[in-house]
């Protein structure tokens, strides 16, 4: 499906389609392969559906099978694959809708009338399309915290009536309104809410999660809200705007995807595809920047704003678009801060800040720039994190040294730093200071050679095992025509898992090893060329993985993004994945969501009895079956007449309790 045939909300949630890098460096298909080959999985040339026999699970994961390990595996009955209208969740757990769209947030925020929303009510109720969860604890405790949520876009024909979803960018300009514009824009960006969970009739026995009301902390970050702007390009020429010739602030955050949160308790919120809030294609060949516009995908015309505000129309404003594509921290503890822009960490299409301290102090994050054959990244900062005074870390992300990653053929890698005056990033190649290596970091990682990936999403390092696990959602664009014994996936429709292992356990190392954990999709297909350990079931295989967490326990969980009748006759959900020894490999599915929904931002709290998970938008159609305002393919959760599908966030608990995925002891 092309792009100029997906409605503005399919356009913003596949923008990765774009492909906007041209340059030579290697794919990690042509990595991958090479590497398969050298250890002589493949014998020869063959054709595509021999290859794929060949590559055997136990072929793969034989050089981990002897493992002796130390992480718990998972226990629960797995559900069923499937799709249907409502969601499910393994034998002997409870779901419970905590906030869905619409919900009060501030304290002062109206009861949610989908008929009769306004743009002040968007701005003190829940956002649109919840997709990362983080939780911060308070008063040490896993019962009461703060849940932090990223909005990353919005469904304007399931939020309103009248909207064909069909229409994309033939819906005429002139037709939508300021008062919808504004409400869109409400809908983005983020949410604190202060949750609790209450004790049940018995003193001892734990109940159900709720929003805290009238809570201290309680925020709305929306389109709107006034950010600071820090780092390398704090004031640089190319931040500057008319409304901000100092180039240290902006209003608002967009399409805050994945997150991640800090040791010190702030959040981290990240601006992924950003270029399709920008219109202005016939202006941009008379803008300055034009070639590094291109490179980021940018304008792309999703949305409408540029009708009411000028800051988006690139013939009025092209810095504008310089301004987001970036990581942004908020301090959930003090609702009066101003969230901080890090320029250090780069701008691109940011899905995720998966951290971990070094063993040296120094704070660690890894970035997947979420565009087929665009790169993985990652910040090293300079100083220490001061675990006993966390002032001391309010600006430990503005200094450091971004790199990106290079995978090579025999299973190592080479961090690469993004450094000015380094290598080829002198003003011989347009880069005059190390803020224009942040803007336009794609370019600068071209220019060092770094390995094309299949759209990296979400990355999380183990605290426990220090390794980092890379979710390579997919790439249907690598040609056909290139398949031979070095390069079995092409069309990699299903995508697949990377694991990184930093040398000597030091995540700040220049060099690091990798194996590909599990390359995705029906494993029943010879073709299809997945790897999933044999004890897989047929529920437990997936497509596109795409948010992952890692548990206090150490193990991977894994969530997706495209599965469908379409894809592969299944829904989204959350997939427990095993790591170690023999069962390497394997997966189990723990959650399914509703039809249409996207399964998003899994999150625990620390003593592991409740798992959060937010159901991005559900009810999403297609083309095949289109879903409106008026005529949804799921009411889900509410299922009342009249009431649209909304995402929501739920909160799993064990029944009876207990520790998520783990028999009772």
């Amino acid at each position: 499906m092309s792009n100029n045939e997906l409605p503005n909300s399919v356009l913003a949630e596949n923008a990765e389609d774009i492909g906007s890098n041209p340059s030579g460096n290697p794919t990690m298909g042509d990595i991958i392969a090479s590497r398969l080959s050298r250890r002589d999985v493949m014998r020869g040339a063959l054709a595509v559906t021999a290859v794929s026999a060949a590559v055997s699970p136990a072929a793969l994961l034989a050089a981990c099978s002897g493992e002796t390990t130390t992480t718990p595996s998972f226990s629960f009955a797995e559900i069923s694959a499937g799709i249907d209208e409502t969601h499910h969740v393994a034998s002997g757990y409870d779901t419970d809708i905590l906030i869905r769209w619409g919900d009060k947030v501030l304290a002062d925020a109206p009861a949610f009338d989908p008929a009769k929303q306004t743009s002040d009510a968007q701005a003190r109720q829940f956002g649109y399309n919840n997709d990362f969860i983080g939780f911060i604890p308070l008063d040490g405790s896993s019962d009461h915290g703060l849940l932090v949520v990223n909005h990353e876009y919005t469904n304007a024909e399931l939020m309103r009536a009248g909207v064909d979803p069909k229409a994309g960018k033939a819906v005429a300009f002139d037709k939508i309104t300021a008062d919808e514009i504004a409400i869109e824009m409400m809908a983005h960006g983020g949410s604190v809410i202060e949750i609790r969970r209450e004790k049940a009739g018995d003193v001892k026995t734990r109940g159900k999660w709720a929003v805290v009301a009238d809570s201290k902390y309680a925020r709305r970050i929306t389109a709107e809200t006034e950010m600071r702007i820090s780092g390398p390009a704090a004031g640089h020429e190319r931040m500057m705007t008319k409304a901000d010739p100092t180039g240290l602030a902006v209003h608002g955050m967009l399409n805050n995807c994945a997150g991640a949160t800090t040791p010190w308790g702030t959040w981290l919120t990240c601006e992924e595809n950003i270029n399709g809030y920008f219109w202005g294609k016939g202006a941009l060949n008379k803008v300055a920047d034009a070639a590094s516009f291109k490179r980021y995908g940018i304008p792309a015309e999703w949305y409408y704003w540029a009708k009411v505000h000028d800051r988006f129309d690139m013939s009025k404003e092209p810095n504008e678009a310089n301004r987001f594509g970036w990581v942004v921290e908020i301090d959930p503890l003090d609702p009066a801060s101003r969230p901080v822009k890090r320029t250090a960490l780069g701008r691109f299409k940011h899905e995720g800040a998966g951290n971990i301290v070094n063993r040296d102090g120094r704070f660690v994050v890894y970035q997947g720039d979420d565009e087929r054959f665009e790169y993985v990244y990652r910040f090293v900062t300079r100083r220490p994190v001061d675990m006993d005074n966390r002032a001391n870390n309010k600006d430990i992300l503005d200094e450091g040294t971004l790199y990106v990653a290079r995978f090579d053929a025999d299973g190592t890698g080479v961090w690469l730093p993004l450094e000015y005056a380094q290598g080829p990033l002198t003003a011989a190649s347009g880069f005059r200071n190390q803020g224009d290596v942040v803007i336009h970091a794609r370019i600068a990682a071209d220019l060092l050679g770094a390995t094309k990936m299949d759209r990296p999403e979400d990355i999380e390092a183990n605290p426990k095992t220090g390794k980092v696990y890379v979710m390579l959602t997919n790439n249907s664009k690598r040609s056909t025509a290139a398949v031979d014994a070095a390069n079995p996936r092409a069309d990699n429709r299903f995508g697949h898992i990377i694991e990184i292992t930093p040398d000597g356990g030091d995540h700040t190392a220049r060099t690091f090893a990798w194996e590909v954990l599990v390359q995705c999709g029906d494993p029943g297909l010879a073709e299809v060329g997945a790897t999933f350990n044999p004890r897989t079931t047929s529920s437990g295989w997936f497509g596109m993985p795409d948010n992952c967490a890692v548990d206090a326990m150490g193990r991977l969980w894994v969530a997706t993004d495209g599965n469908s009748a379409a894809t592969t006759g299944r829904a989204d959900g959350i997939w427990a994945m095993e790591t170690k020894g023999e069962e390497r490999g394997t997966s189990k599915l723990f959650f399914r969501c509703p039809v249409g929904a996207e399964m998003c931002g899994p999150c625990f709290t620390p003593d592991l009895e409740t798992f959060f998970v937010a159901v991005q938008h559900p009810g999403e159609g297609d083309d095949k079956e289109p879903s409106t305002f008026d005529k949804p393919i799921t009411r889900w959760p509410d299922f009342k007449p009249g009431m649209p599908p909304r995402p929501a966030i739920v909160a799993i608990t064990k029944r009876g309790g207990g520790k998520i995925g783990r028999a009772h002891v």
